[in-house]
């Protein structure tokens, strides 16, 4: 009902996004002969960290300018939601990508299910700054102006509960549940606004030499469905015009933005899927964010899936944690540190994480992994996933 209303009172502001230039397709979902990848998980508005960890990379100077030469940048989605900067690191991006190519690299953003939930009206989870970061002299104005729209939809379909009274108390809860710089974000996260149309006009799924990149997984029902089919279906549905064959991609649960059986299902029951995964696509591992289960680059199934959602628990500090794929040879900069992950044999992953954890204080999640790692509980236990992470 409220999502409903909510559209039915913003379309009166669409015009304001009419001119915005329209999402181009990617034509190109896979590269070959690449020598560097830079892969950095969800980044929930952290700015500042997103920087760290470009400079780290060697990817900007000081001016944040592309430095990186012909090494791919892949993002692999929710930029936006729980932190504040969401907007300044897709300008940053926005302004990267043209500098990437001139110089023989590239900067994937892909899609993951944060932008589509801004992009499709699921708001549950933007941080209030991401509203400030829109507000100038005119919110006030476009605010009471949506405000206006807003009562008038309500009142030509009251909720089955009865209409609430219209007074200074019910429009002093509103304008909190839609602070000024709220019409802002919600022309600009349209399909054709400033950061929607940007967003649109990315990937969900990637291969780079022979790695698989996408926000979430694939589940079985969407195994063996080509990159560029995924990819055209989930820009479709962002711009309002569904594919019939994969109606709900940017929702369903096996589909590239919100699959988590790669994650956080046991390795026995989960590897036929990614098999079968890895033989459609060509690959040897796949590379994901979305689910947080460690402190760190996290690989399973020998390497063979690597997850790059890094986990701050409480009362430890973001280790700022990203992963190099350079040749044969892949890296953990945790810390500032790089360590080379190595995963094919058990003694391998237990030393990864006993180097991993070299960084941390003794009582530190790394350092329990790290403890259990020889034990038969070789895997953390997830660190309160939800819903829409």
């Amino acid at each position: 009902m409220i999502r409903n209303l909510l559209a039915a009172a913003f379309a009166f502001f669409a015009v304001a996004c009419a001119s915005a230039p329209p999402a181009q397709a990617q034509a190109q979902a896979s590269w070959d002969g690449v020598d560097r990848i830079i892969v950095i998980g969800d980044l929930e508005g952290a700015y500042e960290k997103y920087l760290d960890m470009l400079r780290i990379a060697e990817l900007i100077d000081a001016e944040g300018d592309w430095t990186g030469g012909a090494t791919h940048l892949v993002q692999l989605g929710d930029i936006p939601d729980r932190g504040p900067n969401s907007r300044a690191i897709m300008e940053h991006l926005r302004r990267l990508e043209p500098q990437a190519r001139r110089a023989g690299g590239r900067v994937h953003a892909l899609i993951g299910n944060h932008e589509a939930m801004n992009i499709e009206g699921d708001l549950r989870y933007v941080h209030p700054g991401e509203y400030a970061a829109f507000a100038d002299r005119g919110s006030r104005r476009l605010q009471g102006a949506y405000y206006d729209r807003w009562v008038a939809a309500l009142r030509r379909n009251p909720p089955a509960a009865g209409m609430p009274v219209i007074d200074e108390a019910f429009r002093a809860q509103w304008e909190v549940e839609h602070p000024l710089g709220f019409v802002e974000h919600r022309q600009a996260w349209a399909p054709n606004g400033e950061l929607g149309s940007w967003v649109v006009g990315h990937d969900a799924v990637i291969r780079i030499n022979d790695t698989l990149f996408l926000h979430a997984g694939l589940g079985p029902a969407f195994a063996n469905v080509a990159r560029e089919t995924m990819n055209e279906a989930v820009r479709d549905a962002l711009n309002g015009r569904p594919d019939p064959q994969y109606p709900d991609i940017t929702t369903n649960e096996e589909g590239p933005l919100w699959y988590r059986g790669l994650s956080l299902n046991a390795e026995d029951e989960e590897r036929a899927n990614l098999e079968a995964v890895l033989a459609y696509h060509g690959a040897s591992r796949v590379v994901v964010g979305h689910t947080k289960r460690a402190s760190t680059v996290l690989p399973r199934f020998d390497g063979r899936v690597i997850i790059t959602d890094i986990a701050v628990p409480s009362g430890f500090t973001d280790p700022h944690a990203f992963l190099i794929i350079e040749g044969d040879t892949l890296t953990t900069v945790y810390r500032g540190n790089r360590v080379p992950l190595r995963a094919g044999t058990t003694e391998e992953r237990c030393s990864y994480f006993d180097a991993i954890a070299a960084f941390d204080a003794p009582d530190s999640p790394n350092a329990r992994l790290a403890t259990r790692c020889r034990t038969p509980a070789t895997t953390p236990e997830p660190v309160s996933p939800d819903s829409a992470q």
